[in-house]
């Protein structure tokens, strides 16, 4: 699939649902998945989530999510997506870990809305640098570079992506 630079936008009031398996398999989702990705949800079922990871993504942001969701804490974050077309679509993504009664890990569920345009412009260049790095040298010299962002910022990844959402809600 080659990316294209043709995006297409959740509406206001759109949640895209999917749950995955403790691999990463779908195990469900919502007809506005299906449409925003452009595959029926019979071919999304049993598929790789990985199947929507757009190029630009930085591997850290998903390095940084699967340590949150196993550590069974929640992940916020800005994901841009593949469309099966080539497109791309940007999405306010939250991630939990489902539990059985003991405690154990079952599956996933992800949660995503449609993120303020100013946090988008906002993310686009730390997942540039970010990508860089990882290009330049491998995923732990963005690693490095996100926690000393974060860092001078005086902040952790989570108040960082959550302020940056409710801040540029707030101004629109």
């Amino acid at each position: 699939m080659t990316a294209t630079n043709s995006e297409k936008k959740l509406s206001d009031n759109d949640f895209i649902i999917s749950k995955t398996d403790i691999k990463g398999r779908i195990i469900y989702c919502n007809e506005i998945f299906a449409d925003m990705a452009g595959y029926p949800i019979g071919d999304l079922i049993g598929s790789d989530h990985s199947l929507i990871r757009h190029p630009d993504m930085p591997k850290i942001a998903f390095k940084v999510a699967w340590d949150l969701i196993q550590s069974k804490k929640e992940f916020f974050g800005f994901v841009k997506n593949l469309c099966a077309d080539g497109s791309y679509y940007w999405v306010f993504a939250c991630i939990s870990a489902d539990l059985d009664a003991s405690g154990k890990i079952i599956s996933y569920t992800s949660v995503r809305r449609k993120p303020t345009q100013s946090a988008i412009d906002a993310i686009i260049p730390i997942y540039k640098l970010l990508q860089n790095a990882e290009k330049s040298d491998d995923i732990e010299a963005s690693s490095s570079l996100l926690n000393n962002f974060l860092f001078e910022n005086n902040t952790t990844y989570d108040k960082f992506i959550i302020s940056l959402q409710k801040e540029m809600e707030l101004k629109n």
